[in-house]
Parts: C-alpha cells; sequence; structure tokens
C-alpha cells in the first residue's frame, strides 16, 4: 500500500510541476506578444503620420521650380520656409524632440548623391559619416526607409530613422531628387529596473538600445548577428542569458527591400520574474506534495496495521470471532469509502491520463493484429481494449467536468428536436445486451424544440435515460413525458426498483455517488453530476422529484422555443 501511495503522488506531483511549466510559459509568450502588438500598432501609426508628412513636402511647388530650373542654390533656403513646422527647435532638442519632428533633411541629386546644405546648422547638422550613409547608389521611385547611426564604429551614438521621399518632374513625372528626411526613432525604455519590454535597432552589424547597458549590448551583438543572418528577412525569437538573467529577445525586419541598408527590431523582455514566480509554485507544489506523502504513508501503515490483526484472527477464530470479523468488515468498508472520498479529489487531474490511455489503446490493437498468440490471449486482449474504452468515457467526462468549473464551456444555443433525441436513446438502449426487462411508456409531442447545444443536450438526455436504465429491475416499467410549459420544457423520466435511501438522496448528484448499492450495476457515479451541470448551463436544471415504494422519478428542465423553427433555421 505505501508502494502504491508514493508511485500515485509521485505521477501526481510530476503532472502538476509539467502543467505549471506550460501554462507559465504560455502566459509568458501571450503577455510578451500582446506588448509586441501594441508596439507594432503605435509604430504603424507613427509612420502613417510621417508619410503623410514627406508626401505633402515633395508635393511643394516652390520645392519642384527650383530642382527644375537647376537653382541649386535657392534650394535649402526655400526648403527652410516649407520645412519650418517640421524641423525641431532647440528647446525640444534639449527636453527629447517628438517622434514626429525632424532631426534633419537633405536633398539628393540625380545620382543620389547629397547635395550639400549652404548652412548645415539650419537643416540639421550630421556627420561626414553619417551623410555618406544617407547617399543611394541610384534614386528611389518610391519611399525607402533606412536607419543612421552616428559614430556607427562604437556602441552609443545617435539613431536616426530616414524617410527618402522620391521627387518627381511635373513636366515629364521622372525622378529627378529625392528628399531624406531624419526623425528620432520610437523605442520602448522600460522604467522598471530589469523587467518588462525594452526596444532597439540594430542596423549594420551594430545594436542601439539605449535602456540597455553599453556591456550588455556587446555580448548580445554577435547573438544577434547569428540570428539575422540565418532568419532570411523572417521575424523570429529566441532565449538569451544576460548578466545570469534569462531574457527572451524577439527582432523583426524594418525595412525590407529598401535601398538602405537592411535595419532590424530588436525588442528585449525579462524572464526574471516569471522563471522567480514558477519556482515559488514549483517549491509551493513540491511541500505539498510532501506533505500529502507523509499523511498517506501514515494513513496507510494505520490501516494496514489495524486491519491485518482482525484478519488473521477471522481464519481460525469461532462463531464469535466470526461476528468480530463482520465488525471489521463493517469498519473496512467504511475506510474504503473514506478512501474514495479522497479519490474524488484527485479524480479532477483524470485528464492526465488521456494520453498514456490512447498509447495502451493502440499498443492493444497492434497486439490483436498479430496473428501468432493463442485464442485465449486474444479474449484476453480484446477485454483489456473494450476496458481503455470504458476508461476514456469516464476521462472524457471529467474533462467535461473540469472545463464546466473552469467557465471554459459555452453553449451555442440553437433550435434542438428534444422528442427526436429521447427516441433515439430510447432504440439504442433497446439493443444493449445487458438492458433489463421493461415496458417503456412514452407520452410526448414529436416535436418539442428546445434551446441549447445538440451534443449536450443529447448527453443529459442519455444519462438519465441510462440512470434509470441501469437502476430498472426485470420486468419493470420506465416512464418518459415531457410537455412545455410557462416557457419551459419539462422533462419527466421515471423507473420502477429499488428507491434512494432518504438519507442517500441529498448525495445522488455529487460525483462518484452511486444511488444504488447494487454490485451488478456498472456505472462510476458521473452521469447524474454531468447532467445537472450542462442542464444548469443550459439555463434549466435537474431534480429528483420522488423515491419511494418501488418508484424513482427525475425532472429535468428546459428553456422552450415557440413557435417551432423552420426547417431552414435547423440546416
Amino acid at each position: 500500500m505505501m508502494l502504491v501511495v508514493l508511485v500515485l503522488t509521485a505521477l501526481a506531483l510530476y503532472f502538476a510541476q509539467r502543467n505549471v511549466a506550460v501554462t507559465a510559459e504560455r502566459d509568458l509568450r501571450e503577455n510578451f506578444q500582446a506588448e509586441i502588438s501594441s508596439l507594432h500598432k503605435v509604430q504603424a501609426l507613427r509612420h502613417a503620420a510621417l508619410t503623410e508628412r514627406c508626401r505633402e513636402l515633395v508635393l511643394k511647388p516652390r520645392l519642384h521650380a527650383a530642382l527644375e530650373d537647376n537653382a541649386l542654390d535657392l534650394l535649402y533656403p526655400t526648403a527652410k520656409d516649407e520645412l519650418r513646422d517640421l524641423m525641431e527647435d532647440a528647446a525640444q532638442k534639449r527636453e527629447g524632440a517628438n517622434s514626429l519632428q525632424a532631426r534633419f533633411y537633405r536633398f539628393l541629386s540625380s545620382s543620389g548623391a547629397i547635395i550639400p546644405p549652404p548652412n548645415p546648422t539650419e537643416v540639421g547638422k550630421l556627420s561626414k559619416e553619417a551623410e555618406a550613409q544617407l547617399t543611394l547608389t541610384t534614386l528611389p521611385e518610391t519611399q525607402q526607409i533606412g536607419y543612421v547611426l552616428e559614430t556607427a564604429h562604437t556602441l552609443g551614438g545617435t539613431m536616426n530613422e530616414v524617410m527618402a521621399q522620391p521627387i518627381l518632374s511635373t513636366e515629364t513625372g521622372e525622378v529627378i531628387s529625392a528628399l531624406v528626411v531624419g526623425f528620432k526613432p520610437y523605442e520602448v525604455v522600460d522604467k522598471s529596473e530589469g523587467t518588462g519590454l525594452k526596444s532597439g535597432i540594430w542596423v549594420n552589424g551594430r545594436l542601439h538600445l539605449p535602456s540597455l547597458p553599453t556591456s550588455t549590448q556587446l555580448k548580445i551583438e554577435n547573438d544577434i548577428a547569428q540570428a539575422v543572418s540565418k532568419a532570411d528577412g523572417a521575424q523570429n525569437s529566441f532565449n538569451i542569458t544576460v548578466d545570469g538573467v534569462p531574457q527572451l529577445l524577439f527582432y523583426k525586419p524594418l525595412n525590407p527591400g529598401s535601398l538602405f541598408p537592411p535595419a532590424y527590431e530588436i525588442c528585449v523582455y525579462s524572464l526574471a520574474n516569471s522563471i522567480a514566480q514558477q519556482r515559488r509554485l514549483s517549491w509551493q507544489i513540491g511541500g505539498a506534495g510532501a506533505l500529502l506523502l507523509l499523511l498517506g504513508f501514515v494513513a496507510s501503515h494505520f490501516i494496514a496495521a489495524r486491519l491485518s490483526v482482525p484478519v488473521e484472527k477471522l481464519a481460525v477464530d469461532s462463531e464469535k470471532n466470526r461476528a468480530h470479523w463482520r465488525e471489521a468488515e463493517a469498519a473496512l468498508a467504511s475506510t474504503s469509502e473514506e478512501l474514495e472520498r479522497s479519490a474524488r479529489y484527485s479524480a479532477d487531474a483524470s485528464h492526465q491520463l488521456k494520453s498514456p490511455v490512447t498509447v495502451l489503446r493502440t499498443g492493444l490493437e497492434i497486439l490483436l493484429n498479430r496473428e501468432d498468440f493463442k485464442p485465449e490471449v486474444y479474449h484476453e486482449l480484446s477485454g483489456l481494449l473494450h476496458q481503455t474504452y470504458r476508461l476514456t468515457g469516464v476521462i472524457d467526462d471529467l474533462l467535461l467536468l473540469s472545463r464546466m468549473d473552469a467557465g471554459h464551456v459555452e453553449i451555442d444555443s440553437k433550435p434542438v428536436n428534444l422528442s427526436e433525441l429521447i427516441e433515439e436513446w430510447l432504440d439504442d438502449f433497446g439493443a444493449l445486451l445487458d438492458s433489463p426487462d421493461v415496458t417503456i411508456e412514452k407520452s410526448f409531442p414529436p416535436e418539442l424544440y428546445v434551446a441549447g447545444e445538440k451534443r449536450y443536450t443529447s448527453l443529459i438526455v442519455q444519462n438519465v435515460l441510462e440512470n434509470a436504465r441501469k437502476y430498472n429491475r426485470p420486468g419493470g416499467r420506465m416512464r418518459v413525458t415531457a410537455r412545455s410549459e410557462a416557457g419551459e420544457v419539462v422533462l419527466l423520466i421515471g423507473n420502477t426498483g429499488r428507491p434512494i435511501a432518504r438519507d442517500a438522496q441529498k448525495y445522488i448528484f455529487e460525483r462518484f455517488h452511486r444511488g444504488g448499492t447494487r454490485s451488478h450495476v456498472s456505472g462510476h457515479g458521473l452521469g447524474l453530476n454531468l447532467a445537472r451541470e450542462l442542464a444548469r448551463l443550459h439555463g434549466g436544471g435537474l431534480r429528483l422529484v420522488r423515491s419511494g415504494d418501488d418508484w424513482t422519478e427525475f425532472e429535468v428542465c428546459f428553456h422552450a422555443l415557440y413557435p417551432a423553427p423552420a426547417p431552414a433555421e435547423l440546416a
């Protein structure tokens, strides 16, 4: 018994730990994706606004006149007046510029080179190194996005987001120049220490992520370069460790197909809090498991010690000792009942058994397909396979109850012909070999429609009818009536047979409770509980009307539909 307790506790701890790990990883991915999605929505709105502003600027007639007349000495003075609202002023630079205000702008010649401004201060100062990064081999025919990092040979520096908008000739429609405008890129800087989402940009083999220390950026630059080289322009994510803290790193191309060097958005999300929480839950589960294991050992030792002495005496004692044996048997039954109640709490974890049962069934089916066994072996294997199907049915019921307990079952209400469901199940029960010889009395209209989901409504009817069939007596009766009243459809199912004890009636809807005590009646005590929960989920109910004098009757209530739906609705 101690070995059984040890194995069951170890299995429960294993599945609980695995479930905690899977749930924690799923929640982490969902939170990370939610933050990434919010960031991308903000960036999309910002890009749309910047694109519209740049498109309006390149349509200014004065700029076209200066370019088409080759009056390049008037180009920048003219642009100064036209672009005054776009450029950030000195106060904005000190306070941290709005990402919709430009830091600088330049014009490209027909060869793609920078047209030097007469006064760089008025159009935004740039180092020669940065201006060289703005030069293109050819003028763009469509808007191009790029990223220019000043002092690109070292970490730090200033990152600029560049938009190159083509300028078309008003006469020929050909590209004659391009306006290159630099903005401050949108970056997320989390103010908390070591947690939250941080974003930056990777371009030309260099990472610009100001919210991370310089040493940290140096450590992960090579990891990013290797991942990007294998990504082939696709977005992805991978785990990294920085200063002993695990991080989730996400990267996504920012300017695919651009004439500028390819750049990637880099987002870093700390996993420290998630891992700490998972460890706390693991310790709590481990502590609870250890306590349960200790209690199981004590209980099993106590039970074994108490039962061993009476069992030994029963083999050799007289009639008086037989009386003691009956008392010990009663105590054993009481103890067994207590163990069954304890098993109810662990039964909700039975969804973990579904995969092993499937594997077991597959193995049995493979063995049955072999032709080198004796007939009795095939008989035993068939019996085992039948038991796996019964076990699967119990597991499915428990999973459905667990989903309802968690609020994960939603009813897609549609018109359901209750009369048709009743007829189908009565026909099926008549074909069962173990059905008792009973007379079935029916009284309900041919088309009685209720609001619900057909598979769940069918399961309610099946379980209540099955209960009446199993606990009936040979030569007895089963009466099924249904009527519509006050916006409800009331289904009454009664059967002859041994009544339910009065003190047991309040427990019949509990899980694993058996209303009858006959050993030959199969079942697991889930049918009535599942039927009542599903009926409540449909806005109805299930109750015991009466049980006595060789008659037991249950009542199920559904929402009625008036009038009956047309055939098109049912389709």
